[in-house]
């Protein structure tokens, strides 16, 4: 009431606006989005980047490429190879988020205190992954920069997850990193795991 001015900008701006910026990784974007807005779509959108994930590692598989006959469609559909791909995808992405929130919980036990904490931060992470969704296209326009464009994709989700935690915890931005080079690590070990078992990753 002093000031005259809303404490946060981006209530006044459209919301394409507010989704450049969130693209840009603007702190004050992912703030507005996370405090201000009642977006409930993380289960969704977590569940809907991790089919494109694994629709994209099941194209990776020679023996999902090498029949192209149309009759298998629906053999296609039926195949386990995508629900095995689905399944590593969802243990890398839960080992990746219990790396972060066990080095976040041993370096500021007081930052996530209370369960609300622990699900604000669970809800940040999953809606930051929103990049996940640019594979399909990167699939879709198939093309000989296909690896350096799912690096950028890879790349640019990690900035993402960290504004996330930088927002939420309202920490530095040292913090996050070290975060998200623990859950890189454990991830990379989950997917070690699967290798010696002789799984496709």
């Amino acid at each position: 009431k002093s000031c005259q001015k809303p404490v946060d900008k981006y209530i006044e701006y459209d919301p394409v606006i507010i989704l450049i910026n969130a693209v840009l990784c603007k702190t004050q974007a992912y703030r507005h989005i996370l405090f201000n807005t009642k977006i409930n779509i993380h289960g969704k959108l977590c569940i809907f980047c991790l089919l494109c994930e694994a629709y994209l590692r099941w194209l990776q598989l020679q023996d999902s490429s090498q029949n192209i006959d149309p009759d298998d469609l629906i053999r296609y559909a039926k195949e386990w190879d995508f629900y095995r791909m689905f399944g590593i995808a969802s243990l890398e992405q839960t080992s990746f988020l219990l790396g972060i929130f066990i080095t976040l919980w041993w370096m500021r036990p007081k930052m996530l205190k209370t369960k609300s904490d622990f699900i604000l931060l669970l809800k940040a992470l999953l809606l930051s992954s929103y990049g996940k969704l640019l594979l399909i296209p990167a699939v879709i326009w198939e093309h000989d920069y296909t690896p350096l464009c799912l690096a950028f994709i890879k790349v640019f989700v990690l900035i993402s997850n960290s504004q996330a935690i930088r927002v939420t915890l309202n920490s530095n931005r040292m913090l996050p990193w070290l975060a998200i080079i623990f859950g890189l690590i454990l991830e990379n070990g989950v997917v070690c795991l699967f290798q010696k078992m002789g799984w496709d990753v």
